[in-house]
């Protein structure tokens, strides 16, 4: 069979996956805590909220205040800023961070971030150029390249420290002289007859304050202590990062993310300065190895070490002897948003990913571009009702780049993990030398993964490609019923991965947004 006829056969073979499951699956109806619809009433928000009803105050602080300064808060400021707004960020500790995730950002947010005149902010860190992945799995390794012929010169993925990226962007967004940042933690929202109206904040120097305004973004990050307030979280934590530094060494492939598909879960490595190499070891589960009694420094040595390519092996080994070892849980949160008059929630505090596939950044540089456009003709925020009726559709608009890019990391993270699974080992070995077929088989899952492609339906068509390329393998040249046995269990085990997650992300936004009719939603009359 051609691959024409391939792609065309798994094509129709999906579609017909999706609608039988769309049509048998029970909808997933979210209750939500605030009721914004016509008739103007709403509950009240029931945690993390102090109620001013009868309070007097003398007027708002800011159009806009923005909790936290990280890569959500910091380019919202600086674009809502840049729109004519006064804005004010608060945010727990302006000093530089110090992450071991975020330092990757896919070429199609670096898209976003010039569409948001925020660019320059990957100049001067010593960021470096990303033009796609390798593959390593039992001696075997494939380059994928990232798609960009047709685009500007300078259009490519960018790897940097996390802290130094952030920090280039709060300096631009203090730059306007209508937007403001303090250093703050933020307590509790200000809720008046289940509106919000703003913060209560204690400053640096200890005091408690009230902040106002007629719209109140929560990015607080994936800790965030707001979130239960705006929205329904179920965090999700299926493994831990170990992160290192290895110094004065070179990648296999120089310009490019390494992925090692290792047991029992994959390894990262990719630049992050001229001199430095960030290496980030899955660990499954809530719980890695202690570290204080030399059980971690022991696994990655001894476990660990054989598996990443020789060239890495020495530098890999001397960096666990320093002992400069962090780890850090991963996180997966399906946006499950309360709508909330005077409210908003964005960034990981709203909606996580596996960090595997580095698509957060792009999700939270997408999502600020939809935001900002649905803002662009509204002059007044202070029709909180109207407003959040409004921005309802901001959940529909963000759904072809948001659940794309949340799909492809949770299914991939259980595709390149290893498992005794006979079914599941053949999926994780078809799903390698489908990507090294090259062509069309290697650049329509890498568009996904780069966030240059954020169609759901050419995720589902390609992951299912890869489930039957594996079933293809098994039945030639002479199918056996022990082979055709794992190919069937290869097709429910691809079904049981990636379904739950649309599920999760909600089929009728993520295939057929068009249906949804907050998606149609014009903007209030002023």
């Amino acid at each position: 069979m051609s691959d024409q006829l391939l792609i065309a056969s798994v094509f129709a073979s999906v579609i017909g996956l999706i609608l039988i499951y769309a049509f048998f699956v029970t909808k997933n109806v979210r209750k939500v805590a605030v009721n914004c619809i016509s008739d103007g009433k709403a509950s009240s928000v029931t945690t993390k909220t102090i109620s001013i009803k009868g309070e007097c105050r003398s007027g708002d602080d800011a159009d806009v205040i923005i909790v936290g300064a990280g890569v959500a808060g910091a380019a919202l400021a600086h674009t809502l800023g840049k729109d004519g707004r006064t804005v004010l960020v608060i945010e727990r500790d302006l000093t530089e961070p110090d992450r071991i995730v975020g330092e990757l950002l896919q070429p199609g947010g670096y898209l976003k971030l010039i569409e948001l005149g925020l660019e320059d902010c990957v100049e001067d860190i010593d960021a470096q150029r990303v033009f796609g992945y390798a593959l390593f799995k039992d001696g075997k390794d494939t380059r994928l390249s990232y798609p960009l012929e047709k685009l500007q010169a300078d259009v490519a993925g960018r790897s940097f420290h996390n802290g130094r990226f952030i920090q280039r962007m709060r300096e631009k967004a203090s730059s306007l002289p209508n937007v403001q940042l303090k250093q703050g933690t933020v307590s509790s929202l200000l809720e008046d007859n289940g509106t919000i109206k703003g913060v209560m904040y204690k400053a640096k120097t200890g005091e408690l304050r009230k902040a106002y305004a007629p719209l109140t973004v929560v990015c607080d990050g994936c800790f965030s202590n707001l979130r239960s307030s705006l929205c329904n979280p179920q965090v999700d934590v299926p493994s831990c990062f170990v992160g290192l530094i290895l110094e004065n060494c070179q990648l296999p492939y120089e310009n490019h993310g390494h992925v090692i598909l290792a047991d029992p879960s994959p390894i990262l490595f990719y630049r992050i300065s001229s001199t430095e190499i960030r290496c980030l070891v899955d660990v499954p589960g809530q719980k890695v190895p202690s570290l204080s009694n030399g059980d971690l420094s022991k696994y990655l040595k001894t476990f660990v070490a054989p598996q990443i390519p020789p060239e890495l092996q020495e530098a890999f080994v001397t960096t666990v002897d320093k002992g400069n070892i962090r780890t850090m849980p991963n996180r997966s949160m399906a946006a499950a948003p309360y709508p909330t008059p005077g409210a908003l929630l964005m960034g990981d505090a709203f909606n996580m990913r596996h960090p595997l596939t580095g698509g957060g950044m792009t999700v939270a540089l997408s999502d600020i571009v939809v935001l900002r456009n649905l803002l662009m003709p509204l002059r007044d925020l202070h029709d909180s009702y109207t407003l959040c009726n409004y921005l309802e559709s901001f959940y529909t608009l963000r759904k072809p780049v948001a659940s794309t890019i949340n799909t492809l990391a949770g299914a991939l993270y259980k595709v390149f993990s290893a498992s005794p699974d006979e079914a599941r080992q053949e999926m994780r070995e078809a799903c390698f030398d489908y990507l090294s077929l090259g062509g069309v088989f290697s650049n329509g899952p890498i568009s996904l993964l780069s966030g240059l492609n954020p169609r759901p339906l050419s995720l589902v068509v390609h992951f299912f490609a890869v489930a039957i390329y594996g079933v293809g393998r098994l039945l030639l040249p002479f199918p056996s019923p022990k082979r055709m046995w794992i190919g069937a269990r290869l097709i429910s085990g691809a079904s049981g991965i990636i379904f739950p997650i649309i599920k999760a992300e909600g089929i009728r936004q993520m295939f057929f947004p068009a249906t949804v009719p907050a998606y149609y939603r014009a903007p209030p009359t002023q």
